[in-house]
């Protein structure tokens, strides 16, 4: 893909929000995909910005730079409710998923915005803080 920025579809997110929300800052959006009235855009940086909401949504960059999100979604305080590509054989899966709630979504994901489904599958992550 040409970029690593996937929307998140609005199904998925009031599902989640449902179950665990509410979920009131995504700390991976910007004004057009934001999911939340709160959120942390790419000039913010929400590596290094301050997450201060008990429960965050995150639908990171899907880059290879994926595992420092979810690092960083891992010892959040607070309840952080992950969108991912379900790559069970990566690292930062079994550094920081196994353990966590995982909910594998079935078939593949339309995102906002992409004219076909997703290449790959997708699960849910919660984080229930340290």
């Amino acid at each position: 893909s040409a970029s690593d920025d996937w929307s998140t579809p609005d199904d998925v997110f009031w599902w989640a929000n449902e179950r665990f929300g509410p979920l009131t800052l995504d700390v991976c959006a910007d004004a057009s995909n934001t999911k939340c009235f709160r959120y942390i855009c790419k000039e913010q940086d929400g590596l290094t910005a301050i997450w201060d909401s008990a429960a965050c949504w995150m639908n990171p960059p899907y880059g290879r730079g994926i595992g420092e999100w979810i690092k960083r979604a891992c010892g959040h305080d607070g309840v952080t409710v992950c969108l991912l590509p379900a790559r069970t054989d990566t690292q930062w899966f079994h550094d920081y998923c196994v353990g966590a709630a995982v909910y594998f979504l079935r078939g593949r994901l339309k995102f906002g915005g992409a004219k076909h489904s997703a290449p790959f599958p997708s699960m849910i992550v919660v984080f229930n803080g340290k």
